[in-house]
């Protein structure tokens, strides 16, 4: 299992657009020259993150937006705006283990409660970011190099 880079694009798109909201015009060109990455990928994952309600876009004048303040947008909202996953499980399981088999009757039994525990630990941990979090230390980390 791994989530893909799309995840972390859209943290870092986040970032660039509050970090540089007053001193840039913010397009999809814009910030994938700061992701080093296609503009098509990046207006792909703004569509998502705006029909998860995060963000609005205004076409053309590069106006990107949160639609609440940042530290009420976690990690794991992202997360559910870019990686959508399937029947709300985590984990893909096998569905169809030999019930002849007494491993294969009784693998459900084994796994479900510790699979579900695992993906609601990974889903709170997601929960304690914010972007606001990041705000911070962006401007924390710059000051430095200053």
């Amino acid at each position: 299992m791994q989530i893909s880079s799309r995840f972390t694009v859209a943290l870092h798109i986040f970032t660039c657009v509050d970090t540089f909201k007053d001193d840039y015009k913010i397009t999809s060109d814009f910030l994938a020259g700061s992701i080093n990455t296609n503009p098509v990928i990046i207006r792909k994952i703004l569509t998502q993150l705006k029909n998860a309600g995060l963000i609005t876009v205004a076409r053309g004048t590069g106006g990107i937006m949160p639609t609440r303040p940042l530290e009420e947008i976690t990690f794991y909202d992202v997360y559910e705006a870019i990686e959508p996953i399937e029947n709300g499980e985590l984990f893909n399981f096998h569905t169809n283990p030999n019930p002849k088999c007494p491993v294969g009757r009784n693998i459900h039994a084994l796994l479900d409660d510790k699979l579900k525990a695992i993906q609601l630990a990974m889903e709170n941990e997601m929960k304690r970011y914010t972007i606001d979090d990041l705000k911070s230390e962006i401007k924390g980390l710059l000051a430095k190099e200053i």
